[in-house]
């Protein structure tokens, strides 16, 4: 895996001062370095990213639906009624 070289601004969030809120962010569990990813997509690539991820949940409803209708379990074989 490449190693990521940040920017300052960006390693002022990645490495935050104590008591600042991504510092906060961090200590509750929030990964700092998606957000830092994030920004650095225009608008148009963020939003292009939240409609394929809508369109795989989409996929994925309808997969369980259609799954949950033919009484299959999770192992994929038929339920015994």
């Amino acid at each position: 895996m490449d190693k990521v070289e940040y920017t300052e601004a960006e390693r002022w969030l990645i490495e935050p001062k104590p008591g600042t809120a991504a510092a906060r962010a961090r200590d509750f569990g929030v990964d700092l370095s998606l957000t830092v990813s994030n920004l650095r997509m225009t608008p148009a690539e963020r939003v292009k990213r939240l409609d394929d991820f809508q369109h795989e949940l989409r996929l994925l409803r309808q997969a369980v639906l259609l799954a949950k209708q033919n009484g299959r379990t999770r192992s994929g074989t038929k339920a015994v009624r």
